[in-house]
């Protein structure tokens, strides 16, 4: 329980449907992590705070369940934070809320929930799970409101999760949500969704990252040592796909594929980030046109409805979260998942989730690595 309405409809869903149910709300880092003032007190469209622990509480309560707390503090440092940082570092734009559903919300979880004894997850996520008889495997669907549907987020979810998953909000619509949570008096009935990354509240991601690996000023880890600037902060070329220099960028860690502003070189028509070259330290721009690929590769795979890939798989697919998912054929290369749309697609970040469907179900997806 987030301490959201999503989260909080789901546990009344649950306790009204018989379940024994359990309110549980993650601790995930320390104030002070978050920067000066720390998340809890920074804005209404963060989560994880802890007037957002207090929320869960009280719903909790007023359902007569337990809650409790978990601390995934440490964790959540190495698999989301960590891992935030050094893509950043690296020339790739991350997915943190990613992550944290993958190795928190349901692989810590899912582990603490085995250690208690019960039998699942229960979570607000708008998406569903069904079990396909013919194929013997869970499958993973899109939730029923289309606008709010989540299992882009989802796609990492192994067979042994969702057989211990519920997703009580799958059949439902935020206003239904919404209206359950006003009908039982839910504090939280109209308030705000989280928008901003939890440990970034202002989104100024290069600062969070020059305190958090200590080399800024009011460094987080504060242990008192020297560290060296990463050569994603220092300034370097930017330049045209031909390879003319047409300017200085600075540092690799403010841009992100498909940027227009804040570039800093004139031309006679507007210029986009294209690509970023981290061992060089050089911005690659160009016009719009350039922006368009029909091949995208990704690592780090996982499948849901289907076992294997080894032949190519029509699906529809998308590379980013709020995109409408394309016409691609699909196939595994190796341990690549390489993705050929039928019509170009906008250029997607390296560090981005390339999601694939079959109609309503997740046939799986991948980190991106390159598109062409």
């Amino acid at each position: 329980m987030s301490g959201g309405v999503d989260s909080s409809v789901a546990a009344l869903l649950l306790r009204d449907a018989g379940y024994d149910a359990t309110g549980v709300t993650m601790k995930l880092f320390d104030n002070e992590v978050a920067g000066a003032g720390g998340a809890c007190v920074v804005g209404e469209s963060t989560c994880c705070s802890q007037s957002d622990v207090e929320d869960a509480r009280q719903v909790a309560f007023g359902l007569g369940l337990e809650h409790f707390t978990f601390n995934f503090t440490g964790t959540f440092g190495c698999e989301v934070i960590d891992r935030f940082c050094d893509a950043y570092l690296h020339g790739r734009t991350p997915n943190p809320c990613i992550d944290c559903n993958r190795y928190l919300k349901f692989a810590a979880l899912q582990r603490r929930r085995a250690q208690l004894g019960f039998d699942y997850v229960a979570t607000g996520h708008y998406a569903r799970r069904a079990f396909n008889e013919r194929t013997g495997r869970f499958e993973l669907r899109r939730g029923l409101d289309e606008a709010k549907d989540q299992s882009y987020v989802l796609y990492h979810l192994t067979q042994d999760d969702l057989a211990h998953m519920l997703f009580p909000l799958g059949e439902l619509t935020k206003p239904q949500v919404r209206e359950l949570a006003e009908k039982h008096s839910f504090g939280n009935a109209h308030k705000a969704e989280s928008q901003d990354i939890c440990f970034v509240p202002d989104g100024d991601y290069a600062s969070f990252i020059a305190r958090y690996m200590g080399f800024g000023e009011d460094a987080a880890r504060g242990d008192g040592k020297e560290r060296a600037v990463p050569a994603a902060f220092e300034p370097g070329d930017i330049v045209d796909v031909g390879g003319k220099v047409l300017g200085r960028h600075t540092g690799l860690v403010h841009y992100t594929i498909g940027q227009r502003k804040g570039i800093g070189v004139a031309a006679p028509e507007p210029l986009y980030v294209v690509g970023k070259d981290a061992g060089k330290n050089v911005l690659v721009v160009g016009p719009r046109s350039e922006l368009g690929v029909r091949e995208v590769r990704a690592g780090d795979v996982n499948l849901i409805s289907v076992a294997e890939l080894d032949k190519p798989m029509r699906v529809t697919a998308k590379t980013h979260y709020r995109q409408r998912a394309q016409a691609a054929e699909a196939v595994m290369e190796g341990d690549q998942l390489v993705v050929r749309f039928d019509e170009a697609v906008a250029r997607p970040a390296a560090g981005q989730s390339l999601v694939l469907y079959d109609g309503d179900a997740v046939v799986g997806g991948g980190t991106i690595e390159v598109g062409e």
